[in-house]
């Protein structure tokens, strides 16, 4: 992939790239900009007054062979979740994004106010998805069944939920305990669920014993981007946080390229490598070929939802 820097002015319609994407967000004047110019080939203006970033700006961070697509997002305002300071375009942008990088300096140190507005917006950090099935069926009214025990809800709330969103024949059934608000979510169907970093920037205007206090409080990674302190550990969590894995192709009669690894996420199935490779290969996909450590025996043939695993060698068949 060619590599270009990139200039403020690019709006907020940014197409992805690379094997994974991360979303800076943060109050206006943390440093966004400058920690963006400094992990990655971005040309991102800065200066030392708010709203410098008025669009979305990409740059590409390269890890351990990863490319990793890092966005630097105008600042957030409180009421952000619901459209202040074009909050809707800005948290758009972080719901598409494979990582949250909640980005907060020394004068401003809490992250729940950030953490409330993507709440508010349907973005879930560090949260997997509700374990709940439904199935809507045509008649029969509701039945609850649980593998668990349920303490957070019980069957007439789990009714009425459900009536409010218009489901009234259906079957569920619980993998978890839950409570009422993540049972909501299951049924919306629409909210994102993204892990996180939290970043504490411009460190070096403050002594060690209040970061020391801070971290009592909530974990983060202690930087001065200015002063390029924390760069690395940045990078490293970064990629450590995305999960990636290293898949290698093959051609039908030739050995495996193991110079130049695809980088996925960790849980990828062959479907997402179509869909990674070419558009068009996953509605042309026969079948795939896998050796190493998801295959039962090298060269098992397999489908579109077969999960790869880190160090897999594919091959693709299409017609």
């Amino acid at each position: 992939m060619k590599r270009s820097a990139r200039k403020a002015g690019t709006g907020f319609d940014v197409r992805k790239s690379g094997d994974a994407s991360v979303a800076l967000v943060g109050f206006p004047s943390v440093g966004k900009s400058t920690i963006l110019n400094k992990i990655t080939n971005a040309e991102s203006r800065t200066a030392a007054y708010a709203f410098t970033t008025i669009s979305v700006v990409p740059g590409m961070m390269e890890y351990e062979g990863a490319k990793i697509q890092v966005l630097d997002l105008p600042g957030v305002l409180e009421g952000a979740g619901t459209g202040v300071g074009r909050g809707r375009e800005v948290i758009a942008v972080a719901r598409g994004s494979d990582l949250a990088l909640i980005l907060l300096d020394v004068f401003t140190p809490d992250p729940a106010p950030i953490r409330r507005e993507l709440e508010a917006a349907g973005i879930r950090l560090d949260k997997e998805p509700p374990n709940v099935v439904i199935t809507e069926k045509k008649k029969g009214g509701i039945t609850v069944n649980s593998t668990v025990k349920l303490k957070g809800i019980d069957e007439r709330m789990v009714r009425e939920v459900l009536g409010v969103y218009g489901v009234h024949n259906a079957d569920v059934i619980f993998h978890e305990n839950m409570d009422t608000e993540r049972f909501i979510d299951a049924v919306v169907g629409s909210r994102k669920y993204i892990p996180s970093l939290t970043v504490l920037n411009k460190v070096d205007l403050v002594d060690a014993r209040y970061v020391s206090e801070l971290r009592k409080k909530f974990d983060f990674i202690a930087m001065s981007a200015e002063g390029g302190k924390g760069i690395e550990e940045l990078k490293r969590s970064i990629y450590g946080k995305l999960k990636l894995i290293r898949i290698y192709t093959k051609p039908r009669m030739g050995e495996a390229d193991l110079k130049e690894p695809m980088m996925i996420r960790n849980g990828s199935n062959v479907g997402d490598i179509c869909d990674k490779l070419h558009r068009d290969m996953r509605s042309n996909f026969k079948y795939a070929q896998i050796w190493g450590p998801s295959a039962k025996f090298g060269g098992q043939k397999v489908g579109l939802k077969h999960i790869m695993k880190d160090g897999d060698v594919i091959f693709i068949a299409v017609k």
